[in-house]
């Protein structure tokens, strides 16, 4: 029975995916855990692999192509099966005409991300006409549609790539004349090295060069990315439906410089940041303040058993934020190895759904942008949100004295249905007296 490729739902608000290469061609034979593609969905790219073996017997989808969940992709079956029902299927939902299909199972999962059984697969909306890039019922010539005229299995192209051969110059053993892993292991041992490439060399320009100035701008027409439309349909949810009002203060930055120094003075391996103090602090004060760390449901308020603090990072796309998990519960060095380690796979686009959903509170420093304060939107269910500006040398006056200290102003965005001035106003002061006096956090 043949079964089917399907544009997963691979988050929880992922509406839409963008095929971003395909692994396998038509006419390849697949093993259980190959490679199949890359997804880009609203928070990361992701790749489908193959669950059970066979043939792709055909390609729907072109990389490049934006489709609805549960758009049919491609199809996986045995040689010469017929597959006439499941393309009837995808012109179907081109045309929005209803076909009675042969049911097929989905052999398609994430890398490392378990989708629940429970979640609900939409079927892809009607169109009057075919999405970009969709293909329907075509001749099949056998040819690979991702490498040319060659055909080469995709463990053969793996191998290929690790020894720096291109599979065009191995001979292939396999049905068709495919180059199998045999084939790749053969060349190897031969020996076989690829045909250096030639480098184009700069040759100088008659025409003259421009004067150095400004680069000139041009009108365009971007598409978004799946990130960049998740983030506007998100927002809207955001500073309209929810009454945000806003609490700034200014804190005294001298003890925790000296503290970072001191330990990072100490430590053997890792540094820690002042991030990972902001967290900190912020994680203790909301263990002390339990009607910050908590949302706004409905007509109910919930407050949180747990304090998993989200850390804003800008990546090319848009933001993401990954949750620091229980940060009340860390020490600084645990939370210094755990947020590097989250932030630096958000910017590679690699975090799993679970480590960046469900924060009860948010971080965004801006600071490292010479920003010297800003206000945040409030990212819901949370109900509130610190905004981190920039440390600075400035005169201020201490028991009656003008003096130059380090300063750093913070803001924190809060949801009127769940927080009121004065327990904003008391978290914060939490906040504050604990910068200032930061030898707490290592007692």
């Amino acid at each position: 029975m043949p079964t089917k490729i399907v544009m997963a739902q691979l988050s929880p608000t992922m509406e839409e995916g963008k095929l971003l290469e395909w692994k396998v061609a038509e006419g390849d034979t697949v093993e259980a855990s190959d490679l199949l593609a890359e997804i880009e969905t609203d928070k990361a790219n992701m790749d489908i692999e193959a669950l059970g073996g066979g043939v792709v017997l055909r390609i729907l989808v072109q990389a490049g192509a934006t489709v609805p969940v549960g758009a049919l992709i491609g199809i996986i079956g045995t040689e010469g099966e017929d597959i006439s029902a499941l393309l009837a299927e995808a012109e179907a939902a081109a045309s929005g005409t209803p076909v009675e299909v042969v049911p097929a199972e989905e052999v398609v999962v994430v890398e490392e991300v378990v989708v629940p059984e429970d979640t609900v697969v939409p079927p892809a909306p009607p169109a009057a006409e075919p999405p970009p890039g969709i293909e329907l019922p075509h001749s099949h010539t056998g040819e690979s549609s991702v490498t040319g005229t060659v055909k080469a299995s995709p463990v053969a192209r793996r191998m290929a790539d690790d020894a720096g051969l291109r599979v065009s110059d191995i001979a292939g053993s396999g049905p068709g004349g495919r180059v199998v892993k045999r084939d790749v292991e053969a060349a190897i041992a031969a020996d076989v090295s690829a045909p250096a490439r030639a480098v184009p060399t700069a040759t100088p320009s008659s025409a003259p060069t421009a004067a150095a100035g400004p680069p000139r701008l041009v009108d365009e027409t971007l598409e978004p990315s799946q990130m960049r439309k998740a983030i506007a349909r998100r927002l809207v949810t955001s500073i309209g439906p929810v009454p945000h009002f806003f609490l700034t203060t200014e804190v005294d930055m001298g003890r925790v410089l000296d503290l970072r120094k001191a330990m990072n003075a100490r430590l053997d391996a890792g540094k820690i940041g002042v991030n990972d103090i902001l967290v900190k602090v912020t994680a203790e004060a909301l263990a002390r303040h339990p009607e910050i760390n908590a949302s706004w449901q409905g007509d109910t308020i919930r407050r949180h058993g747990s304090v998993d603090i989200g850390i804003a990072v800008a990546i090319e796309d848009g933001l993401i934020t990954p949750v620091l998990r229980n940060a009340d519960r860390k020490g600084l060095l645990q939370i210094s190895g755990e947020a590097s380690e989250l932030i630096g796979r958000a910017r590679e686009k690699r975090l799993l759904p679970e480590e960046y959903q469900g924060a009860t509170f948010s971080v965004s420093n801006l600071g490292m942008f010479d920003i010297d304060q800003f206000t945040a939107i409030i990212n819901p269910p949370e109900a509130a949100i610190l905004a981190v500006g920039g440390t600075v040398e400035k005169a201020v006056v201490v028991d009656g004295e003008i003096t130059v200290r380090q300063r750093m102003r913070v803001t924190m965005s809060c949801d009127h249905r769940v927080i009121d001035g004065a327990s904003g106003a008391r978290f914060l002061q939490t906040f504050k007296a604990m910068m200032e006096n930061p030898l707490e956090l290592v007692l």
